[in-house]
Order: C-alpha cells, then sequence, then structure tokens
C-alpha cells in the first residue's frame, strides 16, 4: 500500500513538471521546454539516467554550458570541472559529488529561472 502512495506521489509530481514546462515553452516560445516535457513524459524505462562521470567527459567537451538530464544523475565517476547540472532527481552520492566542483539544480526549480537556451545542453 505505501509503494502504491509513493509512486502515485511521484506519478502526480511528474505531471506538474510536465505541465510546468508546457506552459513555459508556451510563454517563452522556446521548443526546448517543449522537448523536454516529451522526454519526461516517456516511460521511466526510457528515461536517462546518466553516470557523473559522463557529465564530466560532457562538461569539457561543452565548456560553458548547462547540462540539462531528462532523468537522474548517479553517482559513478568524479567531477573536476566547474559547471551547473540540472536534472530530474539524483543520488544522494551524485548530488555530493557534483557540488563540490559544479552546482547541483532540479529541473522543477530551474524550470522559472530565467535562462538562455542557447546554454543549455540535453544529455541523453
Amino acid at each position: 500500500m505505501l509503494r502504491e502512495v509513493k509512486n502515485m506521489t511521484k506519478k502526480l509530481e511528474t505531471q506538474r513538471l510536465i505541465a510546468s514546462l508546457e506552459k513555459t515553452s508556451r510563454k517563452t516560445k522556446k521548443s526546448i521546454w517543449k522537448d523536454l516535457a516529451k522526454r519526461i513524459g516517456k516511460p521511466t524505462r526510457n528515461t536517462a539516467d546518466v553516470n557523473v562521470e559522463k557529465l564530466e567527459l560532457l562538461a569539457k567537451k561543452f565548456a560553458g554550458k548547462t547540462l540539462v538530464v531528462p532523468g537522474k544523475v548517479l553517482s559513478k565517476g568524479e567531477l573536476t570541472t566547474k559547471t551547473k547540472i540540472v536534472a530530474i532527481s539524483a543520488s544522494e552520492a551524485a548530488v555530493e559529488k557534483i557540488n563540490q566542483n559544479g552546482e547541483f539544480i532540479l529541473l522543477r526549480d530551474f524550470v522559472d529561472e530565467k535562462v538562455k537556451v542557447s546554454e543549455l545542453m540535453i544529455v541523453k
């Protein structure tokens, strides 16, 4: 019973996030928010689970960009490059590793900020 309640709560949070992304897309006329909403709306088995080591490689390759993960960040690897990472969720260990040299922001908090779309990079 408790597991069902957790799943329903998580599903409701995801639906709110999708609605917020779609609203932002309409308001700003930027398709990146609609693209993120579509990616998040897919079944969880198709969402991106990305390790910190992959984010490190991408941070070096795309210096100065904010990396957006439409899924969960996992803790394998180290982050030595100063970068901003935005994701739906992350493991506690991943957040600690990211915050040592960079900045981790939840996607639901990031949507409301004023950002330049040209500075965003979606991680698959």
